[in-house]
């Protein structure tokens, strides 16, 4: 029971975290798409009023009041969808909402009821530009998703082929190693036998030469020897 109020809690926080990134990116495409839309109308402004078809300066007006949500919104969903696990109906719903109700916001301040409704034409072109950015976010969502777990799929394929290099070289290591240990074996092998034939022939080489420390003593003179002494007799009374 008690492991139980801590996992509510980690998931609220979790959905509480992603609802203020939803909300966050929402706000930060309107900031960016109202920069660009301010400055390609400022570069677009003298060519669109010169244009004698209507319908055409409507729909490129139009375009560029919604560019944060059909084309800024897109690319920072697909972007986050790439680093993030976002869900993509309700990442594209609640960000392009959340940028709706700044704008709801700010024309209402400006203009007040008169800014939040223009008409049913062109409340209607404003209605089908928002459904289709949230379809472009919905789909840079599902889009990002792919591209991120196909990336995963790559990365993953390329580090079982490092661990299939590694191992086989491991196994080069080892066959080396084994070599080389072999190769030290019959080494040691041949010095013992060399060393145990050596060992086997010194009594045989010790038997015939003279014991160290032994004196050798002089062979005595024989009788018959013409090198012996002669015998002196003894002088004669006569003598």
């Amino acid at each position: 029971m008690s492991s139980k109020p801590p996992k509510v809690l980690d998931s609220l926080r979790v959905r509480v975290r992603r609802l203020q990134f939803i909300v966050g990116m929402g706000f930060l495409s309107l900031v960016v798409g109202s920069v660009l839309t301010v400055s390609l109308t400022v570069r677009l402004s003298e060519r669109v009023q010169g244009m004698q078809v209507e319908p055409l300066r409507v729909l490129i007006a139009i375009v560029l009041e919604h560019l944060w949500v059909l084309g800024v919104l897109p690319v920072m969903c697909y972007g986050a969808a790439r680093i993030l696990e976002l869900r993509p109906l309700s990442t594209s719903l609640g960000a392009a909402f959340s940028g709706q109700l700044f704008v709801f916001a700010l024309s209402f301040v400006r203009d007040g009821f008169e800014g939040l409704w223009a008409g049913w034409f062109y409340t209607s072109l404003r209605v089908i530009a928002f459904s289709a950015g949230v379809f472009l976010s919905h789909r840079a969502v599902v889009r990002g998703r792919a591209a991120a777990a196909q990336g995963a799929a790559k990365a993953q394929k390329q580090a079982e082929e490092r661990k299939a290099e590694y191992m086989e070289f491991l196994k080069d290591a080892e066959r080396g190693a084994e070599k080389s240990a072999q190769r030290e074996a019959e080494r040691a092998a041949a010095a013992a036998s060399v060393g145990g034939a050596a060992v086997a022939s010194a009594p045989a080489v010790e038997s015939t030469a003279p014991a160290m420390g032994a004196t050798v003593e002089p062979a005595a003179p024989s009788a018959a020897s013409p090198e012996a002494p002669a015998e002196t007799k003894a002088p004669t009374a006569e003598g």
